[in-house]
């Protein structure tokens, strides 16, 4: 059941919400880029809010690895942010999966969440390493919701979205939140379909952090719902050269990857609980390249989170 969002959670949410590692899901195809995209926006200019030298360092890392870098950091605890282009929108690939369990957690119980969901053969999709081991049985709803995060299974993702109602249903639960940007209009594997300038299945920065924190860190879910969600976000086993690899040794890292397959998209969504009984961060970094067959590069992702670690930590 979901809590009403705390004052400090609320005013992040209306602030800004408007308008190569292969992650599991991608491989889809897609058009030549728009002429009107908003990846036209020159890579090397600075768009970052924090330090000059935080500006400086997004700008070279943009023009270092040839591609868009969006990103949006806060310390949950002193306010302070960290922003890179954090308005401007990005396909979000699977990192909506975390998103989507966090929803399916809201609206369901305990004993819900233990009953068994069935699926036929027909229904799975690629890459669908847990539920297409199961399907002459099924799985608690629970462990689908695992798989999603963990694994980013596929089959997966699409039972939560069936659960909550299609993936429109999901957008109305980010719009309830204060989430006014992110759009959610496919299932898998379409939403990995990705044509810059359009909007569809793509989300910003700032609007990515401000869901994932008012579930995971904030009061949007039960207490022991956003603990399992937590949980999950730990477990996943898909960002190990992204955020985690950017973080100092002894941080604690829950995240959910995102990789679509085409123009260089790579993402991650995160929650930092740095060393020292801090505050956590919520984190997220996503990026593109111009060209449909760029490849996409974790490192871009693990250096843009050591400036995030220089600026706030």
């Amino acid at each position: 059941m979901r809590r009403p969002l705390t004052a400090a959670a609320l005013a992040l949410a209306l602030a800004g919400c408007g308008s190569p590692t292969a992650e599991p899901g991608a491989g889809s195809t897609a058009g030549p880029p728009s002429a009107t995209s908003s990846t036209a926006t020159p890579t090397g200019t600075p768009a970052a809010t924090g330090t000059g030298e935080a500006a400086e360092r997004f700008a070279q890392l943009e023009q270092r690895f040839d591609a868009r870098l969006g990103l949006f950091a806060v310390d949950t605890g002193s306010g302070e942010v960290v922003t890179h282009r954090a308005d401007e929108r990005f396909a979000f690939a699977s990192t909506y999966k975390a998103l989507a369990a966090a929803a399916v957690l809201d609206r369901t119980t305990d004993a819900e969440l233990d009953g068994v969901v069935t699926w036929e053969a027909g229904d799975l999709v690629d890459h669908s390493p847990v539920t297409g081991d199961h399907v002459a049985t099924g799985l608690p709803l629970r462990a689908v919701a695992e798989a999603a995060i963990t694994v980013s299974d596929n089959t997966a993702a699409n039972l939560l979205l069936e659960r909550l109602g299609g993936p429109q249903a999901l957008e109305q639960e980010l719009r309830a939140l204060g989430d006014g940007a992110t759009e959610v209009d496919s299932t898998e594997p379409e939403v990995n379909d990705h044509v810059p300038g359009e909007t569809q299945d793509t989300s910003t920065p700032r609007a990515m952090a401000t869901s994932l924190r008012a579930y995971a860190v904030g009061d949007a879910l039960e207490a022991g719902d956003r603990e399992q969600l937590v949980e999950w976000l730990r477990a996943n086993t898909t960002g190990g050269e992204q955020v985690r690899a950017g973080v100092p040794a002894g941080w604690v890292v829950g995240d959910k990857t995102g990789h679509a397959g085409v123009y260089g998209n790579q993402n991650d969504i995160a929650v930092v609980w740095p060393a020292g009984d801090r505050a956590p961060w919520v984190l997220t970094v996503l990026t593109d390249r111009t060209g449909v067959d760029d490849e996409s590069d974790d490192a871009l992702l693990a250096e843009a989170t050591r400036v995030v670690v220089q600026q706030l930590g």
